[in-house]
């Protein structure tokens, strides 16, 4: 099994941005059949080092990694997470 684990910083920090955003997140759930779990977390804190959001997804191998990362609904996800994100950071590791 591999985690695949993401924070993002949002250029609008706005609780509503936020929400917006991991909502968007949410939206892959039930879409793409890689994916064996998906969490999606907004930050409590929201101090100045915190990240907005954490996706935490599991799938099965790497070829499934690389299939939810190629998936169409991964990809339109992409493209608006791109448009909202300052920056992000991702791990990927074998449980």
């Amino acid at each position: 099994m591999i985690k695949h684990i993401v924070f993002f910083k949002l250029k609008n920090r706005s609780a509503e941005s936020v929400a917006e955003a991991a909502d968007v997140l949410r939206s892959m759930e039930g879409k793409i059949e890689q994916l064996k779990s998906l969490e999606i977390g907004t930050d409590i804190l929201r101090t100045e080092r915190s990240y907005d959001i954490a996706l935490t997804a599991t799938v099965e191998t790497l070829d499934d990694l690389q299939g939810y990362q190629t998936h169409p609904e991964h990809q339109k996800i992409i493209e608006y997470i791109n448009g909202v994100k300052e920056v992000s950071y991702a791990v990927d590791y074998e449980i």
